[in-house]
């Protein structure tokens, strides 16, 4: 009977040191809110090749639909698209973003995107690599920014995503937040 109330004060001391532990971890916050290393605001246009449009088309289908729903579901695009400082598409190009999306819900339109953003400027040389869902039906939305090179070197961060103007078929331009917390 001696030992086995020995044994409960051990237990009970284990608990209280544990439980104590968990507290502190639980109570652990940050001390501020966490900032960018660098912030770049771009507007990314892409001009959809209608068949006509050849020479200022900067991406187009390369699938049909697979006929599962009305939102392009299957659909894959490939662009190489200019981005700018500002929103006008005839300003000088900062970088490019070259890669492909394709819709990937059934019930709404939304984009599975993987591209890299190419800088060769005199502000900026190297790559930011991107990936991510894109829910165009939100105001905003966020990517992963997965890596880079250059100016860039293995980059972690979001790219915020947020329409500034879209043609049906034709034209978007999407304001992008370039917010970079990994910065070496």
């Amino acid at each position: 009977m001696v030992e086995l109330s020995k044994n409960h004060g051990v237990y009970f001391f284990l608990i209280f040191l544990l439980l104590s532990l968990a507290s502190q971890l639980s109570s652990a916050r940050p001390s501020k809110e966490l900032k960018p290393c660098k912030h770049i605001v771009l507007h990314m246009h892409g001009v959809i090749f209608n068949g006509s449009n050849l020479a200022d088309a900067t991406g187009a289908a390369v699938t049909s639909p697979v006929g599962l729903g009305n939102f392009f579901f299957g659909q894959v695009y490939v662009f190489d698209n200019p981005m700018t400082k500002d929103q006008n598409l005839l300003s000088p190009p900062m970088a490019q973003a070259q890669g492909f999306y394709f819709y990937h819900m059934k019930t709404n339109y939304s984009a599975w995107m993987a591209f890299t953003l190419v800088f060769n400027s005199t502000e900026h040389k190297g790559t930011i690599d991107v990936m991510g869902s894109n829910f165009i039906p939100a105001k905003t939305r966020n990517l992963s920014i997965v890596g880079g090179t250059g100016d860039f070197f293995m980059a972690r961060g979001i790219l915020e995503i947020e329409t500034d103007a879209a043609i049906p078929y034709e034209y978007y331009q999407l304001k992008m937040n370039v917010k970079l917390y990994e910065c070496y």
